[in-house]
């Protein structure tokens, strides 16, 4: 089976299996309590970002993996000693490391993989940093 991960998300569980979900709209409005089963384990994602992230977000419980696979973005990374900034041009990746809150700049169309354990998630408003 083929799996585009921009409409298919896949969750890889913590006992090891895995499962292809929609994705897109269909999942980022599921109710909460559906939402819930897949704060365990880690969810492969893909969006194409066309615009500056409107917030900030952390995950406090794992570290996360960025994937650009096109575009042009400036990843921000809040840590104790200030914001840190990697521009990302055409493909690369960053690792984000476990309670630093991260954000995008973009500065066009972007097509953009994550691999992230969702439980504890937190967004916070972008001040304009």
């Amino acid at each position: 089976m083929s799996i585009n991960p921009e409409d298919q998300y896949v969750h890889l569980a913590p006992d090891g299996s895995a499962s292809v979900v929609p994705g897109g709209e269909a999942f980022w409005s599921l109710q909460l309590e559906e939402m819930a089963k897949f704060e365990q384990g880690w969810l492969i994602t893909e969006f194409v970002c066309h615009e500056d992230w409107k917030n900030w977000e952390m995950h406090p419980e794992a570290e996360e993996f960025v994937y650009l696979l096109s575009g042009r973005i400036d990843f921000l990374q809040e840590t104790p000693e200030g914001v840190t900034t990697t521009r990302i041009d055409g493909r690369g990746a960053v690792l984000v490391a476990r309670g630093v809150w991260h954000t995008a700049r973009v500065y066009t169309p972007s097509r953009m993989l994550f691999v992230t354990m969702g439980v504890g998630t937190q967004h916070k408003p972008h001040n304009g940093a």
